[in-house]
């Protein structure tokens, strides 16, 4: 898995989004032959409600902890079950043409078992011009960007996600449960990572509190 999408991902997780990288989207021509002209970084969905996963007291699990927020960044309404069809770039924020082909999209979306086929294009057409939908089962659909440079045109319907909040929302979750999370090892080689380095961080401030209390 690409790193930046391994980093996407493991973000999405930690704010409660069940998620599929790199979902193919498929052509099938005239001839009747099926081909993969792109790919979907990022499939995910958020049930309303889901919570924390590792918010502990006296390093014991909280089971449903009701204090959970998304993070803000992400847009989500709580209220509404919430799926991301995300692209992810290391540079611009954007959507290739494929992802951008209501057909092409209209087919991932069917194959995700999202909506109703007979809906599919319709749904897929208010996502291209609006960058958010509603499905027939009311479950909120949008397209979110990440990215570490923001899109250059203004006609961008997408909502965008910088890289670099990724990351330090990322820092911050691991910071703020390490007593819980320092037992881990994640299978996401980016949270991983991320993980490694706020050991060497911890470890380097235990170090520097004996010659502080001097």
């Amino acid at each position: 898995m690409d790193t930046a999408v391994a980093l996407v991902s493991a973000y999405l997780q930690v704010n409660g989004y069940f998620c599929v990288t790199e979902y193919p989207l498929l052509e099938t021509s005239e001839t009747g032959d099926v081909r993969t002209v792109s790919d979907l970084d990022i499939l995910a969905f958020r049930f309303p409600g889901a919570g924390h996963e590792v918010k502990s007291r006296k390093h014991k699990m909280l089971i449903g902890d009701t204090g959970f927020e998304v993070d803000p960044a992400l847009g989500a309404r709580a209220d509404l079950p919430d799926m991301i069809v995300g692209e992810v770039k290391r540079g611009q924020a954007r959507f290739n043409s494929a992802a951008r082909n209501p057909n092409l999209l209209a087919a991932g979306l069917m194959r995700f078992g999202c909506c109703d086929p007979r809906d599919a294009r319709s749904l897929a057409k208010s996502l291209v011009t609006k960058g958010v939908a509603v499905n027939s089962h009311g479950h909120q659909v949008r397209m979110v960007a990440f990215g570490s440079v923001e899109p250059e045109h203004e006609l961008a319907t997408w909502h965008v996600v910088s890289l670099e909040k990724i990351v330090s929302h990322l820092e911050q979750h691991l910071n703020e449960n390490w007593n819980v999370l320092r037992k881990v090892r994640f299978s996401n080689d980016a949270l991983d990572l991320l993980s490694l380095l706020e050991r060497t961080r911890q470890q380097a401030a235990k170090k520097r509190r004996p010659q502080e209390d001097i």
